[in-house]
C-alpha cells in the first residue's frame, strides 16, 4: 500500500510518501488511521484531529468505512478551501 501525505501532514511526519504493509485486520480507512496512530507519537499527533484530514483511496475521496486493500494508493490531506 502506498501512502501519500500532503501539506502539514507531510511536514509533521517528515515524509511525503511511504510503502507499508498494514496488518490483515486493517480493512478500511478508519482501521488504517487507527493503525497509523498506533505506530508512534508523531503519527498519533498528526492524526489526532481526524476531522481535519481528508482521505482519497486510488484518487477517489473516501469515508472512514470505505475499504482499503494491499496495492491501494491512500492520500491524506487537509480540507481544501478556495474562493
Amino acid at each position: 500500500m502506498r501512502l501519500l501525505y500532503f501539506a502539514w501532514l507531510k511536514t509533521s511526519l517528515g515524509t511525503s510518501e511511504e510503502q507499508i504493509e498494514p496488518p490483515g485486520d486493517v480493512r478500511d480507512v478508519r482501521g488504517l488511521i487507527a493503525w497509523l496512530k498506533g505506530r508512534d507519537a508523531k503519527f498519533a499527533e498528526a492524526f489526532a484531529d481526524e476531522g481535519a484530514i481528508r482521505v482519497a483511496v486510488n484518487h477517489d475521496y473516501a469515508r472512514p468505512a470505505d475499504p482499503v486493500r494491499p496495492g491501494d494508493e491512500v492520500a491524506f490531506f487537509p480540507p481544501v478551501t478556495g474562493g
